[in-house]
């Protein structure tokens, strides 16, 4: 049991965060000693064989200039001139014998010729800790090369508990670090888990706390809570699109149960009895039209359509909204007028541009007074293309035109038109969808739409 807590312990992302930083600073102090050591203790090992090199040297020209007399007369020289006293000497036979030299005699652990040792030595009757090298020379004899580095042995040794003693320390700061990492991590992460655990609970209301440093603990705490908004507004859209449902659809569902029943009970010949199914059936069209543009507004908003953009002209689409609705405004007594260019293209999809424009150009007619006019014109700008529908009817008041791309919302004006409040929720789709925006502005009297697709997306005009 005692194992299988240790394991969970460290299935926390606290602790795993918590002992890769220590870790990490172990390790990096570890190296930072290492270097210390090789640029420190290392330095003086290297300064000491380049001494004995250098020395090897020259003592090999003297062999070479003068032979043997020459080699003893020069490690005598350099015997009496060492000042320090740290320099070690033999030169033997081809028997190992003493020839000349501070050392009694050679040193049975040298066996071979250009190699490095460090060993214990008697030297003028002490013993004393050297470092050497073997050379051998013509005509059997051989020579031993060394310093005493008893005082560097010391200071290195000095060294290496000093860098041993720090690395303890920086371990022990380590872990410290680490508790201090993982309490700051598990603090973070626990206002996240409070944060979901209410909103789990069913209070929408609550948000990430903000430490005001502006770390990515604090980036992902607005994003976070970005997240969150956009959920209570879809939450809230739910719940409005539910009620409107429940609310506007109630009437024509219980028109038509209540024009069936009539002919059920009433209906004193066939042409009677289809006379009502007829109606009926226009207002279960009618219902059926609503949640097929509810559907569309949902297929819209999530992005699925935009697999079908596509590099298309605007104008022929446009064009055949202006020819299909120039008949109906004409029947209504409106004259609808059209501004188009000959070409504009962007990267989009043209069917559900064509579609919001309808929508905007079937507002414009429906709510235009009889002889007044409505206008589609379009234009290209800097920032992308303007598709604008003005109209000289009521309009929108100013405080309303934010909830009039609700879905279901309907303004006074709009109250006893036929219609089901999805219009401009659906233009309002298509223009996010397109990455555009849609304005609704006032045209003194009346109501001017702008539909703005961004230049990002492509736009060409010919």
């Amino acid at each position: 049991m005692a194992s299988r807590s240790r394991f969970a312990a460290f299935q926390s992302a606290g602790i795993r965060f918590a002992a890769t930083y220590a870790g990490l600073l172990a390790v990096s102090g570890a190296a930072l000693a290492l270097f210390l050591w090789w640029a420190t203790a290392g330095l003086l090992d290297r300064q000491t064989e380049a001494a004995i090199t250098t020395d090897a040297l020259g003592l090999s020209e003297r062999w070479a200039d003068g032979g043997l007399r020459a080699l003893v007369a020069a490690i005598g020289d350099r015997l009496a001139g060492n000042i320090d006293d740290d320099a070690v000497y033999l030169l033997a036979d081809p028997s190992y014998g003493q020839v000349t030299g501070n050392l009694d005699r050679w040193p049975p652990s040298v066996r071979e010729a250009g190699q490095f040792y460090e060993l214990q030595v008697m030297r003028a009757g002490m013993r004393s800790l050297a470092r050497v090298q073997a050379y051998d020379l013509p005509q059997g004899y051989h020579l031993l090369i060394g310093r005493d580095v008893v005082v560097r042995s010391q200071l290195r040794q000095l060294l290496t508990d000093a860098l041993l003693w720090a690395l303890v320390i920086v371990c022990g700061l380590a872990w410290i670090g680490a508790f201090v990492v993982r309490g700051m991590f598990r603090r973070t992460l626990s206002s996240v888990s409070q944060t979901a655990l209410a909103i789990a609970g069913g209070d929408l209301t609550q948000r990430v706390p903000l430490t005001g440093r502006g770390d990515e603990f604090d980036q992902l705490a607005e994003v976070i809570n970005d997240m969150l908004d956009r959920i209570a507004r879809l939450m809230e859209g739910v719940r409005q699109v539910s009620n409107a449902i429940a609310h506007d659809l109630r009437t024509p569902i219980a028109r038509a149960r209540t024009r069936l029943e009539d002919a059920s009970l009433h209906a004193e010949s066939a042409a009677d009895l289809h006379s009502a199914i007829e109606r009926a059936t226009a207002d279960l069209d009618g219902i059926v039209g609503v949640f097929q543009a509810l559907l569309r507004i949902s297929e819209i908003e999530a992005g699925s359509r935009r697999a079908a953009f596509d590099r298309v002209d605007l104008i022929p689409p446009l064009a055949g909204v202006a020819e299909l609705y120039e008949a109906v405004a004409e029947a209504r007594g409106v004259t609808l007028m059209a501004d188009l260019p000959a070409h504009v293209t962007i990267f989009g999809d043209a069917a559900l541009v064509q579609q919001a424009v309808a929508n905007l150009v079937d507002n414009a007619v429906k709510f235009s007074p009889d002889g007044g006019t409505a206008t589609l014109a379009v234009r290209v700008l800097a920032g992308g293309v303007e598709i604008e529908v003005t109209d000289h009817g009521p309009g929108i008041p100013a405080e309303e035109r934010q909830k009039a791309t609700q879905r279901f919302y309907r303004g006074e004006a709009a109250r006893h038109t036929p219609g089901s409040g999805l219009g401009l929720a659906l233009v309002q789709a298509v223009a996010q969808l397109h990455g555009g925006t849609l304005r609704l502005e006032d045209a003194v009297p009346g109501l001017r739409a702008v539909l703005v697709l961004p230049q990002s997306g492509g736009v060409q005009t010919v």
